[in-house]
Parts: structure tokens; sequence; C-alpha cells
């Protein structure tokens, strides 16, 4: 199915007809389908929803940048648009960011928080990461010495250097978005989060290290932690019927 709204064009699904609701947020430059597993779990006790984000999957990207406010208020409008009312959420890592805008900032009404390997804390930069910045800045600015024919080749003979993985597999139209992302640090936002959360963590996760698990839980009042023992990133890929269990645990209340 698909929302259009504004200049989105947004794909998502449905499943299920429980009383309550189950809003999945997944990770960026992910998809619905990694989380089949758990939509077939729950789908007997809830109704669930999960979209794309605009760029992947069948949404399409806007012909702008966007920042984590605009996923947020995407969000709010899908609420909106479907009657979602104070849901369930669970969120992976991207979604991490989105969850903690929706419930510290903009104090969007959630009935409970699941954040799985969740980002939002803006990592300190490495000297060698403040160098290669650095360099990159400088050598950007050579483009203007340069034909204008020749400018996007050199800059993204550039990236294939200096990038990162993930950037230099983004669409160029997507990378300033995705910069946007990055750097917004929504630490300031937890103490504000009165949702009761769960967070649920691979102890191997390098990219987004389980010392943030620590200080989220210190953070969000209502918080509680669940280390997954030599997972990493996509914990709910590596231990699926361990973390349904952990999930259906928190909120079978709900049900």
């Amino acid at each position: 199915m698909n929302f259009i709204i504004n200049d989105f064009d947004i794909y998502y699904e449905k499943y299920g007809n429980g009383k309550n609701t189950i809003l999945i947020l997944s990770g960026w430059g992910d998809n619905r389908d990694t989380f089949r597993y758990m939509i077939n779990y729950f789908k007997k006790y809830f109704t669930i929803y999960i979209m794309d984000y605009p760029g992947f999957g069948k949404s399409k990207f806007p012909n702008r940048d966007l920042t984590i406010d605009d996923y947020t208020n995407l969000i709010i409008d899908f609420m909106t648009i479907n009657n979602i009312k104070n849901p369930i959420v669970i969120a992976h890592s991207f979604g991490g960011r989105i969850s903690i805008n929706l419930a510290g900032n903009k104090k969007v009404n959630i009935k409970k928080l699941i954040m799985i390997d969740a980002a939002g804390i803006k990592a300190k930069k490495t000297i060698k990461q403040i160098f290669k910045q650095t360099v990159y800045k400088l050598l950007k600015r050579i483009k203007y010495l340069l034909p204008k024919k020749y400018r996007k080749a050199y800059i993204n003979y550039l990236i294939s250097i200096f990038g990162s993985s993930d950037f230099r597999s983004l669409h160029e139209n997507i990378r300033k978005t995705f910069i946007n992302i990055v750097n917004a640090d929504l630490k300031g936002y937890l103490q504000e989060m009165d949702t009761e959360t769960l967070l649920i963590w691979g102890e191997r996760d390098i990219d987004t290290p389980i010392k943030d698990a620590y200080y989220m839980k210190k953070k969000i009042k209502n918080s509680g932690l669940v280390i997954i023992k030599g997972a990493h990133h996509f914990s709910y890929l590596e231990a699926p019927s361990y973390i349904n269990t952990i999930i259906y645990e928190f909120i079978k209340n709900d049900m």
C-alpha cells in the first residue's frame, strides 16, 4: 500500500487486526523484509504497520535533502492518516533516532518502546577521522579550479577514497541527508522521554556500541536493558526467537 503526503510517496504494509498496534521503525537503508519473522510472530496478537523510508525499498525519495525532523514528522503524519494512537514502537538502529525524537522531543504518545541496537548518540570522531575529514575538505576546494564538466567526477573520486562504505553505497541525491542524519545528536532528548522503554543490544555491536546502551539506560527514566551475548548490530536477526520472546514478555499485557 502507498500513502502520499506533501512530496512523500511512501510504501507500507499492514498485518493483523489486533486491538493494539505495533509500529515498526527499521534501520537506515533497511526495509520491511528483514522483519518478516518478527511480524509473523506478533501479527496474531496485534495490528502491525511497517514502512519503507524515502529512497529505500518501494518508497520514492523527494527532490530535497531531509533531516531527522523530516523523518519524524513523516511518521507523525503516517500515524494521523492511519488513526494510529498510542502504539507500541519497535525500532532498530536509525529507527531509534526517530523514536527518541518522537518520544523525547515531539512528545508523541507511545504505549511502550522497544529500541534494538538504537542510534541517536553522536560518536566522537577519532584523530584519524578528523584528519581524513580535514584533508577531504581541503581537496574538495580544488574542484572550483577545474572545468565544470570534470567537477562531478572529481568529487566522486574523492568520495571513493575518503567516504565510508555506507556513504559510498548511497545514491548522490541522498548523501546530504545521510550527513544530516549521522550528525544529529539526540542524547539531550533521552532524559525527556517518559515512555516505558526496553533496550535490546548486541554485545558485539560496533555500529552503535554497547556503551550507548548503558548511556541510554542511565538517561531514560523508565527503562531496562537486555544484552544479547555474542550478537552484533542486527541482533534481532542473529537471535530472532530469543528476542521475540523478550519482546513478548514486555508487551504481553497489552495484547
